[in-house]
């Protein structure tokens, strides 16, 4: 499995912020390479039936768009992700194949690149989180770490339970 490297070009906050996203956002791409689409689509966890590599990498992808557009920009949530359904995007990420998944969670990557260079890491989010605030970019970089390396957790277990395929 090859992935970005996590040592950053320059060592100001936003280069440090910004090289860890991306690499744990390699990560995420690099435990799926060579997974086949109907392994992409295997449920291993007994306990979490929606918990498939497909899934995972769709659930990133909505997860960055809900904090990026909906949050910090507060554009209106077009996510699939109902009140009747929370869980949707992980659902349907079985109907599409995990190379477009992969593609478009790349190709969305690149946008949030670019709007993150071109924005201040003080900017206040025009939404706010669930408590009422206001957070700021660095705060949903900071966040979107986190999430992204939670959830690359979540994909070394099933590659491994997949075809044993483990990483460092």
């Amino acid at each position: 499995m090859t992935r970005t490297n996590d040592t950053p070009p320059a060592w100001d906050e936003r280069t440090q912020l910004t090289t860890f996203l991306d690499y744990t956002r390699g990560t995420a791409l690099a435990k799926c390479e060579g997974v086949s689409a109907e392994n992409a689509r295997k449920a291993l966890l007994p306990g979490s039936p929606l918990m498939t590599m497909s899934g995972v990498i769709n659930h990133l992808r909505w997860v960055e768009y809900y904090w990026f557009q909906v949050i910090l920009l507060g554009e209106e949530d077009l996510a699939p992700m109902t009140d009747e359904d929370p869980d949707r995007e992980m659902r349907i990420a079985v109907d599409f194949p995990l190379t477009q998944l992969l593609d478009e969670y790349a190709e969305q990557s690149t946008r949030y690149r670019e709007l993150v260079a071109e924005t201040d890491l003080d900017t206040k989010a025009r939404g706010t989180i669930r408590n009422g605030l206001h957070v700021d970019l660095r705060w949903i970089l900071h966040h979107l770490i986190e999430e992204t390396a939670r959830h690359n957790g979540h994909l070394d277990i099933l590659r491994e339970l997949l075809d044993g395929t483990t990483g460092h």
